[in-house]
């Protein structure tokens, strides 16, 4: 696998020394690679401040000291490495031949990021591209190499199990969460875990758990992330809440893939390429 971290570090404390008016424009060129795996039917200015990412369109000064930490923290080495030690772990998965990772610097005013999310997230489901955000904050800057690993856990799950929008399930989303979460913890320990999955206990998790387990079965991407991510973020994209608390389906998610694992002996990585339909069944979880 061909693995290309881009030095969006450099090219963002570059941006932030320029005018205002020029920064737009210089963060759509240094986003430009995505647009070679995501085409962007609109503004990617619209993507990167919904969901998160610093503005262009207001100085703030704690902008170009985060980056320069996380230049100093040697955050995209970290992430390389990190890459590498997950690619060593899946050897025995299908890959991608070609992996773009693009990390941008995340907006400490936004609340949904800092406090829905705790301060970073990602996405890896579009086959050769891991698109990760984070505010470099103390609890955050070194766990996005973890970030990194479980991203890159969806780009080679998806690539031998199908992810089909209009067909793919609330389960395999679900298990896909829980899955990717387990596998850090295996490649790194439990303390490389992202908070996600322990966010959601008790009352609201029971609730969240026969919801999803109740719709389990139910079909197409235009249902899945609010079975996952809960309520608000849904409100937030002007999607329709289905009461889930928040990020409620990555703590079940992990539930229902420890209590698999168990079941089967399985480990996280050679469970990555079973369908999660399957891997229900095998574990006596699913009929």
């Amino acid at each position: 696998m061909e693995l290309i971290v881009h030095d969006t570090l450099t090219a963002m404390a570059a941006l932030l020394a320029r005018p205002l008016d020029e920064r737009p424009g210089a963060l759509r060129e240094m986003l430009a690679p995505m647009s070679e795996v995501l085409p962007m039917p609109g503004d990617i200015l619209h993507m990167h401040h919904q969901g998160g990412g610093f503005r262009v369109d207001a100085d703030d000064p704690r902008y170009p000291a985060a980056v320069q930490h996380m230049i100093e923290s040697d955050v995209l080495g970290q992430v390389r490495r990190e890459l590498e030690r997950a690619s060593a772990r899946l050897s025995g998965a299908a890959q991608p031949e070609r992996l773009q990772v693009m990390f941008v610097l995340g907006d400490p005013g936004n609340e949904h990021l800092m406090t829905t999310a705790g301060g970073y997230y990602g996405m890896g489901g579009l086959p050769g591209l891991l698109y990760l955000l984070a505010w470099p904050s103390d609890e955050v800057i070194g766990r996005i190499g973890h970030l990194a690993v479980h991203e890159f856990h969806h780009n080679v799950r998806y690539q031998t199990v199908e992810w089909n929008p209009a067909t793919v399930t609330v389960g395999e989303h679900i298990v896909a969460e829980g899955l990717a979460e387990a596998f850090v913890r295996e490649l790194s320990g439990p303390q490389a875990m992202g908070p996600w999955s322990s966010m959601v206990r008790g009352e609201a998790f029971e609730r969240a758990y026969a919801r999803i387990m109740a719709d389990f079965d139910l079909e197409g991407m235009a249902n899945t992330p609010a079975y996952v991510l809960g309520d608000s973020p849904m409100r937030n994209f002007g999607q329709e809440p289905r009461g889930i608390p928040d990020m409620a389906g990555y703590a079940v998610g992990l539930h229902l893939v420890d209590r698999a694992l168990a079941a089967t002996g399985l480990s996280a990585a050679e469970a990555t390429v079973v369908p999660a339909g399957e891997l229900m069944r095998r574990a006596g979880l699913r009929p």
